[in-house]
């Protein structure tokens, strides 16, 4: 809503945000790639991506709900990564080290971070599936790692790749980034 039309489709150096965000993925280290849209275009490209992926239809319904179809489409999974589509400076081997971040430490929710600042993605064990479950509304995991504290480990990355596009403006600054 604040940046006024689908930002996914907003381009940076030519690509879209939310290819951006297919290619940082390192798919080949998921037994699956659920992507969560309300956009048939992006259905389509998570397919030419050999990802799996579950319609929206009430995005509306907030955050939760698109976590909830996330996770209805995993099965017997030692956890789930959740990475937005907003984020065009992240990169592949950052979120490659987050994986293995969370492979030394597969009890712990691992989350990238600047500064000691938390961001996205996060990687969840399983065993806050629960938790990640009952969220309602526009209430994301968020609410699940303050619960946690203790429980999250953080790689820091610079400052860039965290750095969310969600009106016309950070788009922009984003771009000047881009082309740094």
């Amino acid at each position: 809503r604040r940046f006024g039309d689908n930002k996914l489709a907003a381009g940076v150096r030519g690509r879209s945000l939310v290819l951006r965000a297919l290619e940082a993925v390192p798919g080949e280290e998921f037994d699956t790639v659920v992507v969560v849209t309300q956009y048939p275009g992006v259905l389509e490209l998570a397919e030419q991506f050999g990802f799996a992926s579950r319609r929206n239809e009430h995005p509306d319904w907030g955050i939760s709900h698109t976590i909830h179809l996330g996770l209805e489409a995993l099965k017997d999974c030692g956890g789930a990564m959740f990475l937005v589509s907003d984020q065009p400076l992240l990169r592949r081997e950052s979120v490659q080290a987050l994986v293995e971040l969370w492979r030394s430490q597969p009890d712990k929710i691992a989350a990238l971070a600047h500064g000691g600042v938390r961001g996205n993605p996060c990687i969840f064990p399983a065993r806050f599936f629960p938790e990640l479950r009952e969220l309602q509304e526009d209430r994301g995991g968020n609410t699940v790692i303050r619960r946690h504290e203790e429980d999250l480990v953080l790689l820091e990355v610079p400052e860039e790749e965290l750095t969310d596009v969600d009106t016309p403006e950070a788009l922009r600054q984003v771009r000047g980034q881009a082309d740094a």
